[in-house]
């Protein structure tokens, strides 16, 4: 099998991958922070408006928690298909089912209109969106990580994490225009569909430039030689199987290095809206100005921590992260108690710098863990199983803490508390950079070297 070191793909096609990549998780991750941003503002009002403002946001983030539940059945399903079949086709799908069901959700009665059904449609159509995006970003980052060479993958493969900051900055910065222009009462009623809807037309743009792309080398390499071991009458075993048996320790580690990248950026970008609104009184646009400004600071840092992380490992940056995040949940808070615009802008751009050194490095981190043929599995479920722990109840959690004890106390204890189960987690991996991907053989994963890993550990 041809390695990926030896054997860099032309120099024109790369980026055009880079950037289908780029683009298309800019979509999913706008229609998926669109949802939590409207559950913080609107939901509550719109499907719960029996309860009282807190309760229904409360209700209203439940149901935001729910799509993070359909997200490692999408990691299974799209990553057992993505190894058998491509990263490319289950692309395709997971954009068409993301931006069908969020359209969908603009179209869908309040609670006035048709009682119960009006929550429980909401749910459902979540449920399809957090389903769709458990296998998204497993094929998204694999498809740059096979595709670039070992030199230069964290900075390559950081490009698709860009999606999640630049899809917050279109979702927010869409949300941000609507508030502005319609009054409180012409938002509450119509205005927050718009943007749903808007999913449509996105999707159309997505699927242009993710159709005009190449499969993963790697991928029709490990293809070929499957085909021939089916040929010589060898089993192969399902993805799903063959990773949990060789490679759980690797997952383990993904999930545990997901807890506070995961726990920090939703409590930032998501709760932080429900703080500043509902506990604070500031007004909409002010806390939607701020998440605006950090988000367009981290998709401008993300590709420079990736590029760190090709000269100093992935195992420093992420740490420098994870720490980060846990000692800045305290300041976090005190600067959005001051109740001032700018005290508000540093408060989430320096959490997401943060939150950048360790999303950025993940993409390559979490590639260079698995072999080929299990790669879009165990990448996938590593990364989606920890959400349902980590970001899921994440602004469940601070909204129930913030209700409990009236302030943020509890909510910084409890980011603290998983950037140390982050910073154990990756301690305890292997530094990956530099690694082969076509030489990862099952097994060898967190517990031992590949023939790669020991050329690069004898040239540095």
């Amino acid at each position: 099998m041809a390695s990926d070191t030896t054997a860099p793909p032309p120099p024109a096609r790369l980026p055009r991958i880079v950037a289908a990549s780029l683009i298309g998780t800019t979509i999913e991750w706008y229609d998926y922070f669109l949802y939590g941003s409207a559950a913080a503002l609107v939901f509550g009002r719109v499907f719960f408006p029996e309860s009282d403002p807190l309760t229904g946001t409360l209700l209203s983030f439940l149901t935001y928690a729910i799509g993070f539940v359909a997200r490692p059945v999408g990691a299974v399903v799209f990553g057992h298909y993505g190894d058998r079949l491509g990263r490319k086709k289950l692309l395709v799908i997971s954009l068409l089912m993301m931006g069908l069901s969020t359209a969908l959700i603009g179209c869908v009665p309040g609670y006035h209109t048709i009682g119960v059904a009006a929550p429980l449609l909401l749910t459902t159509l979540r449920l399809i969106q957090g389903f769709a995006l458990g296998g998204e970003w497993g094929g998204a980052v694999l498809l740059v990580s096979e595709h670039g060479d070992a030199r230069r993958r964290g900075f390559w493969a950081s490009w698709p994490q860009g999606g999640a900051p630049a899809g917050n900055l279109v979702a927010v910065g869409v949300l941000s225009l609507m508030t502005t222009l319609l009054s409180d009462d012409e938002f509450n009623s119509w205005g927050w569909r718009v943007p749903f809807l808007l999913s449509a037309v996105l999707v159309m743009i997505g699927l242009w430039i993710r159709l005009s792309v190449d499969e993963s080398p790697l991928f029709k390499e490990a293809l070929a030689a499957a085909e021939r071991r089916k040929a010589e009458q060898r089993a192969e075993r399902p993805p799903l199987v063959a990773v949990v048996r060789d490679h759980w320790r690797d997952i383990l580690v993904a999930m545990g290095a997901r807890m506070a990248e995961n726990i920090s950026y939703y409590v930032i970008t998501a709760f932080v809206l429900t703080y500043c609104v509902e506990h604070l009184k500031i007004d909409k646009q002010t806390s939607l100005n701020a998440v605006l400004i950090g988000s367009a600071v981290q998709f401008c840092l993300i590709p420079l921590f990736g590029a760190l992380s090709d000269r100093v490992g992935r195992k420093p940056v992420y740490l420098v992260g994870a720490v980060g995040v846990g000692l800045w949940s305290w300041a976090f808070f005190a600067l959005l108690d001051t109740r001032s615009f700018p005290a508000l802008v540093v408060a989430v751009t320096v959490g997401l710098i943060f939150h950048s050194a360790m999303y950025a490095p993940q993409a390559a981190f979490f590639s260079e863990l698995f072999a080929t043929r299990m790669r879009y599995t165990g990448a996938s479920i590593g990364a989606q199983l920890s959400s349902v722990a980590a970001g899921a109840p994440a602004p469940l959690i601070a909204t129930a803490l913030l209700g409990s004890y009236g302030n943020s106390t509890p909510i910084s204890v409890y980011v603290g508390l998983a950037a140390l189960i982050t910073v154990v987690a990756v301690l305890a991996a292997r530094e990956t950079r530099g690694r082969d991907l076509a030489a990862i053989e099952p097994g060898d994963g967190a517990a031992a070297r590949t023939a790669a890993d020991q050329r690069t550990a004898a040239s540095t």
